[in-house]
């Protein structure tokens, strides 16, 4: 298994990383001690000796694994150092040669903590999953494995437990913490019939969980496979440093020949090779990138590609899908226009009991309300279904007829009884029994909260061309667009015309962001520069759908990950600068024999330095969005929306 083989692996570079921890005390102990005999004995064959010794121990592992490099085709500039290690011992130089090996490994297991801590954080993931379930049987418990549950599995959790996979409750409610899926502060309550993700902690009560998914098919195995996919994947500038490495060493071996052929001076030589190696460049993009993935992972927000994360910078517009995205996506019943005549019970009751066999979200909502309003439902007869359009249903001896105003008046229905007033930014469902009308039910989608601030927070980033799509109604797109205050709306609009939209808007030189809930806005969201899915947890259209997988459904996440992208590659560009500044200006001290005897030595200690900063100075993004996470936990008040005023502390 995938998780297996992430667990073995972190395992085994652990384990390599410890033993080279021991090597190189050991050897830093023998070059302490070879320093001291130089001092304190008149002839230096002791000390010599003991310097030999360490620098065959600490350097032998970096000219094999150069060689190793050569031979394989994959060169990663360690060949400098190697050469450099080689010719000092060469010219005798044993407490140089061990000295700049020393160095140079601290170096390197600083680079390896780097990628070995994504790892890690990957591992932390699959520790959260319980390795047992208590899997109920015709009523009785048995512990079995976790990996071995199938879906339609009954499982019981108790209070602190970890949910073994995801599936939906059938008894009991709880509140469950699931921050570790959606990025939300606050533990989520549940209840019968709702939803409950595998990772996720069981806080209160006890629950019995059918189970829909189990094991890698889990909303938490696709979290650990999306973030695995991120950090394979390259930003163009990473590539840009990939392909100018073909030609750096070649390069930096002519100066050191030329350098040797005209100063005759081998310390400058071994200085020169060491300073050059550009561990502090390579550095520089990726451990940016971990600590923003990492940042981005804790609020909820999984980018698949880093590329991605480069992009989300320049974004100029922003095409948002109405309903499931700006909308909450359940309508609900906001008001009713009986004819003149009839009651409000009489219409309402009419239209729930010819709704009560339709699945769609408009026929749910009828028959919610009428259910909180107590009102008794009929049982009718002959119901038919025209999908998009309305029910047609037999109640007594009373044909009803519920749908859309056209749909009404296609079966010859008169509606000048009904006006439409008081209608606007609503959509109608109007009610027909025995060939009259008997009114219509108004229903609205609720906007989400805190979307219009996020789109607020998304004009003060600079992005201004804000677009809002959708095929509901004009009068119900104008109502939803001016909450949220978008600059642009368009209404009625089909699947096709919505790519179009998006095609036009790059075509006005635009980097466009495509923003749906992933069930039916595939197209438009494949059309974008990049997109976002919309509540990815537990949806596998979702989390497929788009470049960026949003777990939760805060809007507040995308003025985030605007200014998460602009701050991540200020510190790119501040690690870049620092590190190819540091190579030049240490490289002419060399060359300019500033350091003498000890050019090799200052040379690798300022590597080691160099590579701390650049890490430190990445290390800083790891903080982003403490301010948001803050404010949704109620414990900071005051604290902005969005990370773009977030200061991070150093470290």
């Amino acid at each position: 298994m995938a998780h297996d083989h992430i667990k073995n692996l972190v395992d085994a570079q652990t384990g390599r990383a410890g033993a080279q921890i021991i090597i190189t005390l050991i050897g830093g102990v023998l070059l302490v001690a070879s320093g001291l005999a130089m001092l304190m004995f008149p002839t230096p064959d002791h000390g010599k000796l003991l310097a030999m010794v360490a620098a065959l121990l600490l350097g032998v592992p970096l000219v094999v694994g150069a060689l190793r490099n050569l031979i394989t085709g994959h060169t990663h500039m360690d060949e400098l150092v190697a050469l450099g290690v080689t010719a000092a011992f060469a010219n005798g130089d044993y407490l140089e040669s061990g000295s700049i090996a020393f160095f140079m490994i601290i170096s390197s297991l600083i680079e390896h903590r780097t990628a070995l801590g994504a790892r890690k954080s990957i591992e932390s993931l699959i520790k959260i999953t319980p390795t047992r379930a208590r899997k109920l049987v015709e009523g009785q418990e048995s512990e079995v494995d976790a990996a071995a549950l199938q879906p339609g599995d009954v499982v019981r959790v108790l209070p602190g437990d970890n949910i073994p996979g995801d599936g939906q409750i059938i008894s009991g409610m709880s509140t469950v913490n699931q921050a570790n899926i959606t990025g939300e502060s606050l533990p989520v309550d549940k209840t019968i019939g709702d939803e409950v993700f595998g990772g996720t902690i069981n806080v209160t009560g006890a629950m019995d969980i059918e189970i829909t998914k189990a094991g890698q098919d889990t909303t938490l195995g696709r979290v650990q496979d999306l973030i695995l996919q991120a950090e394979r994947s390259k930003t163009p500038i990473m590539r840009i440093a990939d392909r100018y490495a073909t030609w750096y060493t070649p390069v930096v071996l002519m100066i050191a020949v030329i350098t040797l052929f005209f100063t005759k001076n081998m310390n400058i030589v071994v200085g020169l090779l060491v300073m050059a190696c550009p561990c502090a460049i390579i550095l520089s993009t990726p451990t940016a990138m971990v600590a923003a993935l990492s940042a981005a992972a804790r609020l909820g927000v999984l980018v698949k590609n880093v590329a991605d994360l480069e992009v989300a910078r320049n974004l100029s517009a922003i095409v948002f899908d109405k309903t499931g995205t700006l909308t909450t996506g359940e309508l609900s019943v906001t008001r009713m226009k009986p004819a003149e005549g009839v009651d409000g019970a009489e219409l309402l009751k009419a239209a729930a009991s010819a709704e009560q066999n339709s699945r769609h979200p408009v026929a749910r909502a009828v028959v919610d309300v009428a259910k909180k309003a107590r009102v008794d439902l009929g049982e009718p007869t002959n119901f038919e279904e025209v999908s998009g359009r309305g029910v047609i249903a037999t109640l007594g001896n009373e044909k009803i007829i519920v749908g859309r105003e056209a749909f009404i008046a296609e079966q010859g229905i008169d509606l000048s009884n009904v006006d439409s007033e008081g209608a606007e930014g609503l959509s109608l469902l109007y009610v027909a029994r025995g060939g009259k009308a008997l009114g219509w039910i108004g229903l609205e989608d609720r906007t989400r909260p805190q979307a219009a601030a996020a789109i607020d927070d998304l004009r003060q980033l600079g992005v201004k061309q804000l677009t809002m799509v959708t095929g509901d109604r004009r009068s119900v797109a104008q109502r939803v667009a001016s909450e949220m205050h978008c600059s642009d709306v368009h209404a009625e609009v089909l699947p096709g015309q919505k790519l179009e939209i998006v095609d036009d808007l790059k075509g006005r030189g635009h980097t466009v962001l495509v923003v749906g809930d992933g069930v039916n806005d595939a197209p438009a969201l494949a059309a974008g520069n990049i997109s976002i899915a919309m509540g990815a947890a537990g949806s596998d259209v979702a989390i497929h759908s788009a470049t960026i997988a949003l777990m939760n459904n805060n809007l507040n996440r995308i003025p985030f990950l605007v200014s998460l992208s602009r701050r991540t590659f200020s510190v790119v560009r501040q690690n870049m600068i620092f590190a190819v500044l540091y190579i030049i200006i240490f490289g002419a001290l060399i060359l300019a024999d500033t350091f003498g005897t000890y050019a090799g030595l200052v040379a690798a200690i300022m590597h080691a330095v160099s590579s701390i900063v650049v890490v430190f100075n990445s290390a800083r993004l790891v903080r982003e969005g403490e301010a948001l996470e803050h404010s949704e936990a109620g414990t900071t008040v005051g604290v902005p929306a969005t990370t773009s005023q977030a200061q991070p502390a150093m470290g």
